[in-house]
């Protein structure tokens, strides 16, 4: 978090790629958000992965490899897997963790002592 936060620094507003469909944390995602300190911009909010789909083949927009290989979610490599015919498109990240608290390290935060 601290890149992004490093990246963020003096603006004032950010775009992300944040569609609701992505998981039950994300279903009330809006268009923008303008709830923390920086208003958050989701142009893709309510995009299905069929819409992203159809708009990447229409465009000829480059994406990574992986996906032909059946990881419609990509994160870093200990916490993505590949995933199977009639499994969730999210269910091969953090695939060891409950389904409750499914979140990458990278976004821990640390405890108060």
């Amino acid at each position: 978090m601290q890149p992004l936060a490093l990246a963020l620094d003096g603006k004032r507003a950010w775009i992300t790629g944040l569609r609701k469909e992505q998981s039950d944390a994300r279903a009330e995602v809006h268009a923008i958000d303008d709830s923390g300190d920086k208003v958050k911009v989701n142009p893709l909010h309510d995009w299905t992965l069929g819409d992203v789909w159809h708009y990447v083949k229409s465009h000829a927009v480059p994406y990574n490899a992986l996906h032909d290989q059946f990881y419609p979610s990509i994160g870093c490599e200990p916490c993505t897997r590949a995933v199977t015919l009639g499994e969730d498109f999210r269910s091969g990240r953090w695939w060891w963790e409950q389904e409750a608290a499914k979140e990458c390290g990278l976004h821990v935060v640390a405890s108060a002592h």
